[in-house]
C-alpha cells in the first residue's frame, strides 16, 4: 500500500498530515496490513524529524505561489508550478500510489494536477471555514473531502464531504505540567499567559505584547513564541524596555516552542493569545480559554470566520487586528482573569469543540480507498 501526502508552506498544513500518518500506522499495525509505504511530496520537508519518526519518505516537488497582489514573482512562480507538475507526473507515474491525501496550499497543487491526470484517487482535508483555492478546485474531483468546520462543507459536493474536525498529533494533545515551571523558568505563584503567533510568528501580535508588558507583568508572566525570524528583534526591544523593571523576569520569549515546550506551556497557562489558524484545534484539545486575533486579509476572510466560529462556541474572545492596541488587549486579559466562572466555562467549551478522533476518521477513509484501489 502506497500513500502520498502533499501540502505545505505552514505547520497548519504539515502537522495534520503527521497526525493522520500516526493514525494510519496504528490501523495498519492493528489490522496487520502489509507493505505500507508513506511519502510526502512538497517544495520543502518542513520538519525532517517528524517525517523520519513516522517513516515518511520526502520527495521534492517545485511549487510556485499565486499571490493576490501584483508581483513579478507571480510570473516566475508560473514556471515553478509548471516544473512541479511535470516532476509530480513523472514521480507519481513510476510510484503509482494507491491514494493521495492533500492538505491544500500552493505546494499541493502540482501533485493534485498529476494525480488527476494519472487517475489516482484523492482525499482532501480543509482546515478553515472558507476553503483555500487549491482545495476548492480539488473538491471537484476528490473521492472524499474532510472538513474541520461545518461551514466549509457547503462549498463541496454533499455526497463526498464529511465533518471530521481537525487532526491533531497525539503527542501535542495532552498538557504536561510536571516539571514545566522548572523547564520554562516560571514562577508557580503567578498566572501564566501563552502567546502563539504561529510557526513563523506574528509581527503585529509581537508588537502589541511588547507595548503591553509594563501593564501586564505586575500581574502575569508571559511565555511568548515570537517566531524564529522575529526573535532577535523582540529580544533586543524587550531588554531595552524592561531594563530596571522589577518584573522583567516574568517575560519569557522563545523563537519557537518544540513539542515538549509547547505541552509544558499548555500545562501551566491559564490563557492563550493566538491567530485563527490550525493552532485553535490544538488549544481546544488543551481546554484553555483563548483570545483570538485573526489576520485581516486572508483568502475568503477565513481567519476572521474561523475566529468568530470558535468564539460562538464559547471558547474565546476575538480582537480584530484593526482594533488591536495595548489598551484593548490588556483590558480583555484583565476581564477574562477577573471572572473565574466565565474562564472555566470557556475552557470547558474549548474541550467540547475539540475533535480527538479526527485523524483516525480520515486515516480510516484513506486506507479504505487505498485497499480498494489495490484490488
Amino acid at each position: 500500500m502506497r500513500i502520498v501526502f502533499t501540502g505545505g508552506g505552514t505547520g497548519g498544513h504539515f502537522y495534520p498530515i503527521i497526525a493522520v500518518a500516526e493514525s494510519i500506522h496504528k490501523i495498519v499495525d492493528q489490522e496487520k496490513i502489509l507493505d505500507l509505504s508513506l511519502y510526502y511530496y512538497s517544495d520543502a520537508p518542513y520538519d525532517k524529524q517528524a517525517l523520519f519518526e513516522n517513516g515518511i519518505v520526502y520527495n521534492y516537488i517545485p511549487a510556485g505561489k499565486r499571490r493576490l497582489y501584483a508581483s513579478a514573482q507571480n510570473f516566475i512562480d508560473l514556471f515553478k508550478t509548471g516544473a512541479g507538475i511535470l516532476t509530480a507526473i513523472g514521480s507519481l507515474f513510476f510510484l503509482y500510489p494507491d491514494v493521495v491525501f492533500a492538505k491544500g496550499g500552493y505546494a499541493s497543487f502540482p501533485v493534485l494536477v498529476a494525480s488527476r491526470l494519472l487517475g489516482i484517487p484523492v482525499v482532501i482535508h480543509e482546515s478553515d471555514c472558507v476553503p483555500g483555492r487549491v482545495n476548492l478546485w480539488a473538491g471537484k474531483f476528490a473521492k472524499a473531502i474532510a472538513v474541520s468546520y461545518d461551514e466549509a462543507a457547503h462549498f463541496f459536493p454533499k455526497d463526498r464531504v464529511a465533518f471530521t474536525g481537525q487532526p491533531v498529533r497525539e503527542e501535542i494533545k495532552e498538557k504536561k505540567s510536571e516539571g514545566a515551571y522548572e523547564y520554562l523558568k516560571l514562577d508557580p505563584t503567578v498566572p501564566t499567559i501563552l502567546v502563539l503567533g504561529g510557526s513563523l510568528g506574528a509581527e503585529k501580535i509581537n508588537n502589541v505584547i511588547i507595548d503591553s508588558l509594563a501593564q501586564l507583568l505586575p500581574q502575569y508572566q508571559i511565555i511568548h513564541q515570537t517566531g524564529i525570524n522575529n526573535f532577535k528583534d523582540v529580544e533586543s526591544q524587550t531588554k531595552f524596555l524592561l531594563k530596571g523593571n522589577e518584573f522583567a523576569g516574568r517575560y519569557h520569549p522563545f523563537p519557537f516552542l518544540n513539542t515538549l515546550a509547547q505541552k509544558m506551556a499548555a500545562g501551566v497557562s491559564t490563557l492563550v493569545i493566538t491567530r485563527a489558524g490550525s493552532a485553535l484545534f490544538e488549544i481546544a484539545s488543551w481546554g484553555i480559554p483563548t483570545i483570538v486575533i485573526p489576520i485581516e486579509e486572508t483568502n475568503g476572510d477565513h481567519q476572521r470566520k474561523n475566529a468568530f466560529n470558535y468564539a460562538r462556541h464559547g471558547c474565546a474572545r476575538v480582537i480584530e487586528e484593526g482594533n488591536l492596541s495595548p489598551t484593548i488587549i490588556v483590558s480583555e486579559i484583565n476581564r477574562i482573569f477577573s471572572n473565574d466562572i466565565e474562564r472555566k466555562n470557556m475552557g470547558l467549551s474549548a474541550k467540547a469543540f475539540s475533535t480527538p478522533d479526527a485523524a483516525h476518521k480520515i486515516a480510516r477513509v484513506i486506507i479504505g480507498i487505498a485497499l480498494e484501489h489495490e484490488k
